[in-house]
């Protein structure tokens, strides 16, 4: 019988110079068509799989393209069929050689998944319990894996990929693909059920504010507004919910920021894409299995405050950095961004306050409160409506402080109109024409006027 990789002594084979060596992590092309799972059945005991692997040597299978191992396993399938005859359709072995040849190169079933440009994210609940987002809506979908194991695998070598470990006594783990898309782990006995994976797929095509007023997550004017906010060096912080868009927005608003100034990013799980020369991108790292040798946000952001930045931008703050932020803020690194999980502007001006009393439990809350009015000038709220559109709704100036309470002031609100007969969600942005406390900002970068005119556009 013909293998592929190994002679009749079992000696691995060589391949021709001409073959084409694949990337060392799997790599997945930029843009590529929809492609709609198949629905799966079980095609062939674990036996016959092991018996089709067996006769691949690893090491030469390494070192080929998945078209070239995907050709070499159909046909060891198709070998095997016709010695043992069995009921195996031309397609059934097409369909086996792929779901071998992305085990062996890949991430296995996510492979259609996240070639699929249509798809934001994937969920994976269990073996036969698949997710995805299409658009804004979540739909269960064919792709299956063949048990729990086979769920694990695939997710230890996505965590094995940027250097994290996963497994029963590590079972959680925030990493990320090659291409920027953010991955959540969880094993077992924390996942009661099976090992679940959390796919945020990063867009192949990054969005910006251009982009985003196409697609509906704001008006022009609004698009003008940000673009001011970040070219005048206000502080801003994006806050929405989960899967709002709000690093997405990040993203957005960064390409103004001026190539000549140098950058620090902080991130849990890197995935911010800043196009500026000058740009430093730090990662946090966990513990070892020892409990030693962990580097959190805060680490970074003390160690960022010596590299001479110019902006600071936290990928999302959610600890006690966020006092080291504000500090950060306040001591001459205008113009930073960062996120936050709230459902509005004021409940994230709260979670600001309680994040900085996890570091500082003896600091007042006035005292807080006053670090963010100095430190805060926009707070941007995202929401994901329930008709699938990511949309800016509020614009919020943080004002000062009248007694214990932080003022705002709402520089633009989405207000909702109606709803077409496809679900489709429609309104108008209001706003208020007030002088904004940091004009003094706006005129020194010569932009009070286009300010005040993308305001009336409102």
């Amino acid at each position: 019988m013909k293998t592929f990789g190994r002679r009749d002594d079992d000696t691995p084979a060589r391949l021709p110079a001409s073959t084409p060596r694949p990337a060392s992590t799997p790599s997945l092309p930029a843009t590529a068509p929809r492609h709609e799972p198949l629905p799966q059945r079980p095609l062939m005991s674990a036996s016959l799989r092991e018996r089709v692997i067996e006769q691949i040597e690893p090491s030469v299978a390494a070192t080929v393209s998945r078209d070239v191992l995907r050709r070499q396993i159909e046909e060891i399938i198709h070998g095997i069929a016709n010695e043992e005859r069995l009921e195996l359709s031309g397609r059934e072995q097409l369909q086996l050689a792929d779901e071998i040849a992305d085990d062996m190169t890949g991430y296995g079933p996510l492979r259609p998944l996240l070639l699929d440009q249509s798809i934001n994210d994937i969920m994976i609940n269990g073996p036969s319990n698949v997710y995805v987002e299409r658009a804004g809506r979540l739909e269960r979908i064919a792709v299956r894996f063949r048990d729990n194991d086979h769920i694990a695998s695939v997710a230890q070598k996505i965590a094995g990929q940027v250097g994290r470990r996963v497994d029963e006594s590590s079972p959680m783990v925030d990493c990320r693909l090659p291409d920027g898309s953010r991955v959540n782990i969880i094993f077992p006995p924390l996942a009661i059920h099976s090992p679940c994976i959390s796919i945020r797929k990063f867009p192949s095509r990054r969005l910006d504010i251009a982009g985003m007023v196409e697609n509906g997550s704001m008006t022009a004017a609004i698009g003008q507004l940000l673009e001011i906010a970040a070219r005048s060096r206000l502080n801003v912080l994006v806050s929405g919910g989960t899967g709002s868009g709000k690093t997405t927005l990040l993203n957005a608003m960064s390409q103004f920021i001026d190539h000549s100034e140098r950058v620090v990013t902080i991130e849990d799980a890197a995935e911010l894409q800043l196009q500026q020369p000058h740009v430093i991108s730090l990662e946090t790292r966990p513990p070892s299995l020892e409990g030693t040798g962990q580097v959190t946000q805060r680490d970074l952001l003390w160690n960022a405050l010596r590299m001479r930045p110019d902006r600071i931008v936290v990928g999302e703050v959610r600890g006690a950095e966020a006092f080291d932020m504000l500090q950060a803020m306040n001591t001459g690194h205008d113009g930073s961004i960062s996120t936050v999980h709230a459902n509005s502007a004021r409940d994230a001006l709260t979670r600001i306050e309680n994040m900085v009393q996890m570091g500082q439990v003896n600091l007042p809350s006035r005292a807080i409160r006053a670090q963010i009015v100095a430190a805060l000038d926009l707070i941007v709220q995202v929401e994901r409506m329930r008709d699938g559109q990511r949309r800016i709704i509020q614009i919020t100036e943080v004002m000062g402080l009248e007694g214990d309470v932080v003022t705002t002031n709402d520089i633009a609100a989405f207000e909702y109109q109606e709803e077409d007969e496809h679900g489709r969600i429609s309104g108008t942005y209001k706003s208020t024409l007030a002088v904004p406390k940091f004009k003094s900002r706006l005129v020194y970068f010569g932009l009070d006027r286009a300010w005040a005119e993308a305001m009336r556009q409102i």
